[in-house]
């Protein structure tokens, strides 16, 4: 229960991931738990430029039971995502669990550590963290794809995150009613009935306004933006 929880807050196989210009953002989540005996949660999520020129991408979580940080450096060479380090720390009740990545790019492997143990796995241009993907998603639904596709750093091996866009529809915030692109992550419902759908503003660089979980058991977690800013910029809706 709980790592489905701080999944529904994070959330977010191409040769290359090509991006747009990075556009600093910051926002803070509300959190929704339906079905479940516990209060609501809060998240921040914020992208900043460094003073060497690599980027940090921040999230935080917090609710009843738990606790969730990740935070990924990377750089933004010709509109690809090249992932530097990546850090993620869960803890409250159960199990804690921290991972811990570094992306060399001149010996093309990636180093570190998680719970299980040592990781060194190759590198290939295109391979992203679970952090960066997001903001590859976000970028490539404002490119106006599709279908996307990704290799994330799963543990001590590479998945593919298959997404698809559903269309286009109107999200109430807390700022307001947003436009939004609807996209769904693409599973084998052969070996999973998780369902899980996301909402990027359309006005405001794409920046994740919503998303909402389905777990296998049909409890139902939702995320939606409380506030946030883009590029200096405050979102705000009709």
């Amino acid at each position: 229960m709980r790592r489905a929880l701080l999944f529904a807050f994070a959330l977010l196989a191409l040769p290359t991931v090509h991006a747009a210009d990075p556009q600093p953002f910051s926002a803070s989540y509300t959190a929704d738990f339906k079905q479940l005996p516990v209060g609501g949660g809060s998240a921040t999520r914020s992208l900043e430029k460094n003073a060497d020129g690599t980027w940090t991408l921040n999230f935080q979580a917090s609710m009843m039971i738990a606790s969730l940080t990740e935070v990924s450096t990377f750089k933004a060479d010709k509109g690809t995502l090249l992932p530097q380090t990546y850090h993620f720390e869960r803890g409250g009740l159960g199990k804690s669990k921290t991972v811990d990545l570094v992306f060399d790019w001149s010996t093309k492997f990636v180093t570190g550590t998680d719970r299980k143990g040592p990781i060194k796995i190759p590198l290939n241009t295109g391979i992203l963290d679970k952090s960066t993907y997001q903001l590859a998603l976000q970028n490539d639904v404002a490119a106006g794809k599709k279908t996307m596709s990704y290799q994330v750093v799963d543990g001590d091996e590479t998945d593919t995150y298959d997404f698809r866009v559903l269309g286009t529809e109107k999200v109430d915030t807390k700022v307001g009613s947003v436009d939004a692109i609807k996209v769904e992550r693409v599973r084998d419902p052969t070996q999973t009935k998780r369902i899980t759908v996301m909402w990027f503003a359309k006005n405001y660089d794409y920046l994740l306004v919503r998303l909402q979980q389905v777990e296998t058991d049909g409890k139902e977690y939702n995320i939606m933006l409380q506030d946030g800013t883009v590029n200096g910029k405050s979102v705000k809706g009709s």
